[in-house]
């Protein structure tokens, strides 16, 4: 893969290229209105395509936070068309890295020392790429070591990136008023966070010793001494990623065993630590020779405070979903019904809610569940197209719900999606054993 020897880290460098993929876009969009005159049968398949080739790569060449949301987006695969969803994903692990000369360079403006003087032995040329840093292997005094190195300017840029896609997300999502920047704030906190290596070795090492217990889970060590505020050094974790596992496992046992691991490990995190490895795609697990799950990264962690938990999962129960009530006095503690709301927008809203969690949480209505039921997809399939053709929703407010449901949906849906991979059948309420 072709390396990059330079990223532009000034706000007017990174706006100049989001400004060169909008003409290519701009260009894409001219093409095919031209074709549609001659055909008007013809799909937006080709631009789909097209369009997210070029933001792709646009958003690859500038890393960071930009690069970050378009990952985040690719696993929202009921939202996106799927041109976007597969270009975007490989946002997960698959990015061009750093040149050699400029990861040495990067090193010692981060560490103080070239890499060559803190181990025995370190290969410049990056194992994994992704959004905000790319790691390396070393070796010191025999053991196997994972460098994890933040691309220069990342931290600095996030706030600026932020600003240039805000425009993009608030139509994407028909947010309107001043009340959507609790979103912003809340997805630039946790970016922030994500820049911050001295607090995601803090979290690491928590968690980590926290779910030790879970059975079949494994998780790397953490050397605080060969780390810093944009280094990482952890133990090298030999596996495949959780989506090269799940295409070629053809054993539905294993493919249980990882996937309880799984589930295990984020259900034990909502209920016991009230906090949750808050971005699960494919890139941050992998599966070892033994069909043993290893959580490598802890950058984005997701604090759950009991105001939120307590109505999120109370509205896990059916009876509780069907009891209009209760239903009505949750939906105004989440913030998702406002006490100002119509009357129109107060039945339109709950009608709404009541439908995608009486979908959405059937995992949890019963002792055992199957992630691979294509009827159970289908209809999460189904009903993401019903309301992104729906013109009423489009005519009203989108800002709804507490800030805490961006992480914690995300969370969950990418945790569906990666037990829908493995095609897994699960025992929902198996993390009590680790009380």
């Amino acid at each position: 893969m072709k390396t990059i020897d330079k990223i532009p880290t000034s706000k007017i460098g990174r706006t100049t290229e989001l400004v060169k993929t909008g003409v290519k876009v701009g260009g894409n969009y001219l093409k095919y209105y031209s074709k549609k005159a001659v055909n008007p049968n013809l799909t937006r398949d080709q631009l789909n395509e097209d369009n997210a080739a070029d933001i792709y790569d646009g958003l690859k060449s500038l890393k960071g936070s930009a690069l970050k949301v378009a990952q985040m987006l690719s696993m929202e695969k009921n939202i996106l068309p799927n041109a976007y969803v597969e270009k975007f994903s490989l946002a997960q692990f698959s990015v061009p890295p750093l040149s050699a000369p400029l990861v040495r360079k990067t090193f010692k403006r981060y560490h103080g020392k070239y890499p060559e003087d803190l181990y025995d032995t370190f290969a410049t040329q990056s194992i994994n790429a992704a959004s905000i840093g790319q790691v390396h292997k070393a070796v010191k005094d025999g053991k196997k070591l994972a460098v994890k190195i933040q691309y220069p300017g990342v931290a600095d840029s996030i706030s600026s990136d932020l600003a240039m896609v805000k425009p993009i997300a608030t139509r994407m999502f028909n947010l309107k008023g001043k009340d959507s920047e609790k979103y912003f704030k809340e997805l630039e906190g946790k970016l922030l966070e994500e820049t911050d290596y001295v607090l995601e070795v803090k979290q690491s090492k928590e968690i980590t010793t926290a779910c030790a217990k879970i059975e079949n889970l494994r998780f790397p060590s953490y050397y605080e001494n060969l780390s810093s505020a944009r280094i990482i050094t952890m133990d090298w974790m030999d596996g495949v990623h959780l989506s090269e596992y799940a295409e070629k496992n053809e054993n539905q046992e294993n493919a249980n065993k990882v996937g309880q691991a799984l589930w295990d490990f984020y259900m034990y995190q909502m209920h016991i630590l009230k906090e949750v490895h808050a971005d699960p795609h494919p890139g941050n697990f992998l599966v070892d020779e033994e069909d043993h799950l290893i959580a490598i990264d802890f950058g984005c962690i997701k604090k759950i405070p009991l105001e939120f938990y307590t109505p999120y999962f109370e509205l896990a129960e059916k009876k509780n979903i069907d009891n209009p009530d209760f239903f009505a006095l949750k939906m105004l503690e989440l913030e998702i019904l406002r006490k100002e709301d119509s009357p129109k927008e107060r039945k339109f809203f709950s009608e709404l809610f009541h439908e995608m969690l009486s979908l959405f949480t059937k995992p949890f209505q019963s002792d055992v569940f199957d992630f691979s039921d294509e009827s159970f997809w289908g209809a999460i399939t189904e009903l993401s197209e019903k309301y992104s053709k729906d013109t009423e929703l489009r005519k009203m407010n989108g800002n709804r719900g507490s800030k805490h449901f961006l992480y914690i949906n995300r969370t969950f849906f990418g945790l569906y999606n990666l037990l829908h991979d493995l095609k897994a059948t699960v025992r929902v309420a198996n993390y009590e054993r680790y009380l």
